[in-house]
């Protein structure tokens, strides 16, 4: 069975996919590759994970969780899992570029592919790839908008300026 619900974020509505054990898919309205919901869905907020994560999301939000720590099951090729391996790890705040994500996976020249792969990450945010920028510092790319990318870099740099005060 899949679940959904809705969560009201600062950038936009965020649509959260569950299995009812673990979170699937988060999605922003507008992304590029977000899933829409079929008819053999069901819509219940109170199905596991997503009470927690609503919680996490609010809190990072709120500038207080800087690492989620939810359930995830996160769908796709063995590259896919790979790139997003290392999305995973990207601290909070910092940024990479895809080619120094392509050199972590041990694929020097596959930049593009993992751009692609970095593109199809099915729970944004939580898994950050919006933390993967152009080898010139520009931001490129981004299912939910440039907008949002730049607002969530932002935010993060924000809140560790606060933290050092």
């Amino acid at each position: 069975m899949i679940y959904f619900t809705t969560y009201e974020s600062p950038i936009q509505t965020l649509r959260l996919v569950a299995d009812g054990r673990s979170l699937i898919g988060l999605y922003m309205l507008s992304e590029k590759h977000g899933l829409i919901p079929a008819n053999d869905w069901i819509e219940d907020d109170t199905v596991a994970p997503f009470p927690e994560a609503k919680q996490q999301l609010t809190a990072y939000f709120a500038g207080s969780l800087t690492e989620f720590d939810l359930p995830l099951q996160m769908l796709g090729t063995a590259f896919q899992r790979q790139v997003w391996s290392v999305l995973a790890a990207i601290p909070y705040g910092k940024t990479i570029s895809y080619g120094e994500l392509a050199q972590q996976i041990g694929q020097p020249k596959a930049s593009r592919a993992v751009g692609l792969a970095n593109g199809r990450n099915p729970v944004s945010i939580i898994v950050p790839c919006h933390r993967v920028i152009g080898a010139n510092g520009k931001l490129t790319g981004y299912g939910g908008g440039i907008e949002r990318k730049q607002w969530l870099l932002n935010h993060e740099r924000l809140v560790l300026m606060k933290q050092k005060i």
